[in-house]
Formats: C-alpha cells, structure tokens, sequence
C-alpha cells in the first residue's frame, strides 16, 4: 500500500521523503474532509478522515485535584487512538478506501514515531493514513538530525512489515462484539471506547445489520442510533431472539424484568435486551457494560499488565484466529499475557522490529492464552490448531 504525506509538507524535505518512498500527494488530491463533510462527498471519491486525534498518550481533559497525571496505580493512562475510524469508515462507506489524516496537536510536543504510530494503526484496521510531519520533525529531517533520520528509518521499515503482511490485517474482525453505527458522532464514540476496552468490536450499518448468529455474535450494540423504522427494529431485536444481548437505547416495552439505575433488562425469546433509559454519555463505562454482559470468559480478547494496548481479535486466512496489538505508550520489555477466544495449539509472534517468535500456548476455559514477550510499537500473535 502506498505511503503518502500532506501536500503542504516542506518543500526541502520532499526530496528525503522521496528516498524513504513516501509520495507527497498534490494539492486538491485528496480532500481532507470533517465527519459532518463525509457525506457531501461522491460516494466513490478519494477522502481522508481528518477528525481524528493524534494517536499516543495525552493528558485527556482536566480531573479536578490531578493536575496532569495520566496514569497511577488507580488511573489509566488516557490513550488517543484513531483505529476505530477506520473500522467505522469501512462499513459506512464500502465504495471507498478508508483513510484518515490526523493532524498533530497544537498545544504539546509529540514524539517523531508517533507518525509511525499514525500509519500503524491505519493499516492494521486495514485502512491507510495520510502522514503529516509536524514542524518540530520536518525541521530535525532537513538538519539530517541523528534521531529524526532513525524515526524515518524504523517508520520505512515498518511500512514494509505492513505490506508483506497486509493478509493479516484485511481478515474480519470476531463478531463477539457487533457494533451498529450510522453517519455522526455518536455511534463513532460508542465504537472508540469499544475498542479502547478491547471488546474488539465487529462494526456493522445500522441500515443493515447483519443476520443473528447467536453462537458467534454474543453482543449487537444498538446504542445512540436515531430511531429505527419498524422492519429495521425487528430485525436489530431478531438477535435477542434468537440468543444474543441486544444492548440498546431506544426501547420501551412491558414491564421489564429488572430494572437499574440507568437501564433495563427484558427477557425475549432465547435472549435478552439491555435497554438504557437515555442516550449513553459515558462511551468507557458503557463499554465495560458490553464486556458485562458478554462475560470475560467469552470476550474475544483480553489483555494483562498493557494499559496503553488496544488489541483486537480476528480470523485468521485460513482457519486459526489473529490477535493484533498495538502499544500507543512506551515500549513494553516485560512479558505480559493475552488471550483470545478459541483453542489452539501453536502460536506466533511476528513484529517488525524483530524476528518472529513460536510462544508456547496454554488453555484456558474456551480461550487460548500466551505470554507476549515484549512489545514497542505493534504485533500479531498468529494462532493456529
């Protein structure tokens, strides 16, 4: 896939990205559209995302008495990602190739890989990025800075992993987790805090939600939609029906039966339907109800000790399953485990920073669980039988 960089790059620096194959587009190229703009475009023309945040740890807004603390014993680190808008692109726009252009913020330093970081997470939800080259680096590339030259280097080196193991990152997600969404904000954050919580959602329209498959799909999340037609309703609530939680905010039917604070929970057919009271304004903590009511120990994926990971669970060409990994904080040097949903017997660790490695495997309930022995940007842990 073709590494690509805003047109208003420097001009002196052109030459140099050149050498590290990166092409930098022409002007009116690519639009860089916003979200609300996304739909005015033709339906197959060449856009880029620029809602986006730059991906990396953040501050993320203010916490009364915390200053800027990000993460503790207590706190997680507030981790900026654009991955989810990719997956939230490709259904909502299937005639075009998805792709963002974050841009970086005005208001902090942010470190040279974070442009890898930005392609990275791209590719691996199979989409691509437009990179942008903040003043601070571009300077650094034309000075020929030591440690600006080795972040281009590692970001050429890393693009070509992409490449040779694009396969991997084109494979569908698990449907464990099957989020609706629809043109807007609001089921974008629904999506974002999904998989920031590593539900490693499947992303589906809200105009045409895939058939039930209780065995496979545990979860369809039809939160913060406008209201369904009644055809489109029947068939978001066939789900729950056949087996499956539908976790909703918009319906009302007879007496519930229990009821929370904030929501809820019938029983229909074979299934249930999760339904909250008002439109969720909490994307974390609703994500950790969808997680609830799937249970761990049927999750898809789920991490240990990797605060700033986010991870999600894919099927594997050919059979097996894939957990990708993508680390938005400091490189990681201690072995933390993963698992994923499925029983296999052999596992392997590919990343582009150093050779591939066998991990031993061990089962656990339904799930399958390795050590990662250490991880800097990104990698996959290919399972198989």
């Amino acid at each position: 896939m073709e590494l690509i960089a805003r047109p208003d790059t420097d001009p002196a620096l052109a030459p140099l990205l050149g050498e590290a194959g990166i092409r930098v587009l022409g002007r009116d190229e690519i639009p860089l559209l916003t979200l609300a703009e996304l739909d005015r475009a033709a339906p197959a023309a060449p856009v880029a995302l620029k809602s986006g945040l730059w991906p990396g740890i953040s501050r993320g807004p203010a916490v009364k008495g915390r200053g800027d603390e990000t993460a503790s014993a207590s706190r997680e680190p507030w981790v900026d990602a654009n991955g989810f808008w990719i997956a939230y692109l490709r259904p909502l726009y299937p005639r075009r190739a998805a792709m963002v252009a974050p841009q970086p913020p005005a208001d902090r330093i942010v470190p040279f890989d974070s442009v890898e970081l930005a392609l990275i997470e791209a590719r691996v939800h199979g989409g691509n990025c437009i990179l942008t080259f903040e003043t601070r680096y571009r300077e650094a590339l034309v000075r020929k800075d030591a440690r600006a030259l080795a972040a281009l280097a590692d970001l050429r080196r890393t693009a070509a992993w992409l490449d040779r193991n694009e396969k991997l990152f084109q494979q569908p997600a698990f449907p464990t987790v099957t989020a609706l969404v629809e043109p807007g904000l609001p089921t974008a954050e629904i999506s974002n805090l999904l998989f920031r919580r590593n539900a490693s959602p499947a992303l589906a329209p809200a105009a045409d939600p895939p058939p039930p498959d209780p065995a496979r799909i545990l979860a369809l999340v039809a939160a913060n939609l406008r209201p369904p037609a009644p055809a489109l309703r029947d068939r978001i609530l066939a789900h729950a029906a056949a087996g499956a939680t539908v976790v909703t905010t918009s319906f009302s039917g007879p007496q519930p039966d229990r009821r929370e604070t904030d929501r809820d929970f019938y029983k229909l057919g074979k299934g249930r339907i999760v339904a909250y009271r008002r439109t969720i304004s909490d994307p974390s903590e609703f994500a950790l109800d969808v997680i609830d009511a799937v249970t761990h120990a049927r999750r898809a994926v789920r991490l240990w000790n990797a605060p700033a990971v986010i991870a999600r669970g894919g099927v594997a060409p050919g059979g097996g399953a894939l957990l990708h990994a993508i680390n938005y904080g400091s490189p990681i040097d201690i072995e933390f485990p993963a698992r994923i949903q499925g029983r296999f017997s052999r596992a392997e660790w590919l990343r582009p920073d150093a050779p591939t490695l066998n991990l031993p495997t061990a089962q656990r309930g339904t799930t399958t669980e390795v050590a990662i022995p250490a991880l800097k940007r990104v990698g996959v842990v290919y399972f198989r039988s």
